[in-house]
């Protein structure tokens, strides 16, 4: 009893001055190697790589970008090609051409662009990382959900193995493929395989909400097809969860783990904005503006879970639809 009341007594002591002298000692060096970190990001510029490098400098982080004109903060593709990449601790790769843009009919030349936008940039940063005196600890590489062929009934994770059923799976696998280092290459590799992106920045949440303000949105299609989402800022917290965390390898389904339907995403925007959803977009008219090969993008789509991403410690900020659109309108 008399050992208990003197470890109770000890307990309300201040703790030693050097313990608090390392204490603060640790915080500071924490801190300090966190501002020495540099973080380059080829396509930096786009919806995600906007909200990944502000998310990124409010940790503090040192952040460079790849594009293709110079400028304040960035180097070129070519100058990358032609020199390698600079000193940094992580690598990300998020550039790619818009595969729904409007203005664009779906051919050959289109369709290279795409590819290339993507399997080629990756090539690139993997060749440069690999060849590096001083590679960077982590690659960052990005992908789609579009790795996974659509399903009205299939569930995916990050196990499910390949498939080459249509152009985008096989674009996916390709774009994965392009991103492996050589076993002798020490960079840890992260790939993410991204869903459809909510955030009032861009992305679907910017293309629909005016014709839901007008009074004239609606579904997609029979609006029954998956809608695997996932809000801005989880995709670049993902990242940044990749980046920090030396465990983190492989794939991880950067989707949030509700699944939805396009007819959810419909009924949610809707309701958020005090809107009626009673004029469907049919099919026959997505595929006249986009195409077969797109059309399907938005008239499919793929039940997909993040089972390694929450396996090995991510918990999202906005795990549920009605959370994350009432936050991308705002």
């Amino acid at each position: 009893m008399q050992a208990l009341w003197k470890s109770r007594i000890y307990l309300t002591k201040r703790p030693p001055k050097d313990a608090i002298q390392t204490l603060i000692r640790f915080r500071c060096l924490s801190s300090s190697n966190q501002k020495n970190m540099k973080v380059v990001i080829g396509g930096g510029t786009g919806f995600v790589g906007k909200r990944l490098k502000n998310t990124l400098k409010a940790k503090g982080y040192d952040v460079q970008i790849i594009s293709r004109t110079k400028g304040v903060g960035k180097i070129t593709w070519d100058e990358v090609s032609a020199s390698g990449l600079p000193d940094c601790t992580a690598v990300v790769n998020l550039a790619g051409e818009n595969i729904l843009n409007p203005l664009r009919r779906w051919n050959e030349k289109y369709e290279e662009d795409i590819r290339r936008s993507r399997v080629d940039t990756t090539k690139l940063l993997a060749e440069k990382i690999a060849a590096a005196e001083n590679p960077p600890k982590v690659f960052v590489s990005s992908s789609a959900v579009g790795y996974y062929p659509p399903s009205e009934t299939a569930e995916y994770t990050e196990d499910t193995p390949p498939s080459d059923q249509d152009t985008l799976t096989c674009l996916c696998r390709d774009w994965e493929a392009s991103a492996e280092l050589p076993e002798s290459c020490k960079t840890r590799l992260a790939t993410v395989r991204i869903g459809v992106v909510l955030g009032k920045e861009g992305g679907i949440v910017q293309q629909t909400i005016w014709p839901f303000w007008l009074g004239v949105g609606g579904v997609v299609g029979s609006g029954n097809q998956a809608f695997p989402w996932i809000h801005v800022q989880d995709i670049c917290d993902i990242i940044v969860f990749a980046i920090e965390n030396d465990h983190v390898t492989g794939v991880l389904n950067g989707v949030a783990p509700e699944i939805s339907t396009n007819r959810d995403y419909t009924n949610q925007l809707a309701s958020a904005l005090h809107r009626p959803a009673i004029f469907p977009v049919p099919a026959f008219m997505i595929n006249a503006v986009f195409g077969s090969v797109r059309g399907m993008i938005m008239l499919q789509g793929q039940k997909v879970i993040p089972k390694r991403t929450l396996k090995l410690g991510y918990s999202f900020k906005f795990p549920d639809l009605k959370s994350a659109i009432e936050n991308a309108i705002r």
